[in-house]
């Protein structure tokens, strides 16, 4: 399951892991807690056609990143905060979806400055402590529905890699999901292209890898078998 604050942070963030993971048959679900409203500068592109159209931009990069499920939870963009309210709803995601892996933003990167950014990761690390446990939103525990601990999480956009995934033979696929996303990185992507090439490259740097992504890694003891 990744979680993250606006349609195409993931495939900024992770769009090789998730693509070879889904390759090797992995189910996987995405979680989107704004649809990018705010995501423009033109006066004359109203707030819900853009949002209708970075939610269907999203779709489409996560279709072909071979991702089962999208889901919107249409916070407002630019003003996401960790509320109670949204621990709580992102609790009963996680418990109803039971992800082993759990990847999200890095809160605690160095100079974060998007506030979207912070309250998504935190938001998500809250959610998963609060899933596991048996009191914590308890209403939500009815009929066959149990606390579900959620074996790994992985923080991308961080400045604390201690693992790295090889997405060497993904790197094409990744921009090409990317661009998807034409209502924010528009049309012209051989600049951008370069630029994702650039940040993998130097990324599998650090491991051996020609392209890399790096994460922080969690993983927790006594998570829950299937």
């Amino acid at each position: 399951m990744v979680i993250a604050a606006h349609p195409d942070d993931p495939e900024f963030g992770c769009a090789g892991t998730v693509l070879k993971w889904a390759q090797a048959g992995r189910k996987i679900t995405y979680v989107l807690l704004t649809s990018g409203d705010k995501g423009s500068h033109d006066p004359d592109l109203r707030p819900g056609r853009l949002a209708a159209m970075r939610e269907e931009e999203q779709r489409a990069a996560a279709q072909d990143l071979g991702v089962e499920q999208v889901i919107f939870l249409r916070y407002p963009d630019g003003l996401l905060e960790n509320t109670l309210e949204l621990r709580r709803q992102l609790s009963s995601v996680i418990r109803q979806h039971r992800p082993h892996v759990v990847m999200t933003i890095d809160p605690w990167r160095h100079y974060q400055l998007h506030p979207d950014h912070r309250a998504a990761g935190q938001a998500a690390l809250d959610a998963v402590y609060a899933a596991r446990e048996w009191y914590i939103f308890p209403e939500q525990l009815v009929g066959e529905l149990e606390p579900w601990r959620v074996r790994e999480v992985y923080l991308f956009w961080t400045d604390n890699a201690d693992y790295w995934e090889d997405i060497s033979a993904c790197i094409d696929a990744r921009i090409s999901a990317l661009a998807r996303h034409a209502s924010q990185v528009g049309l012209d992507m051989e600049k951008l292209a370069r630029r994702i090439r650039e940040r993998a490259r130097e990324a599998g740097e650090k491991a051996g890898y020609e392209y890399a992504e790096g994460f922080k890694r969690f993983r927790f003891r006594n998570a829950a078998r299937v």
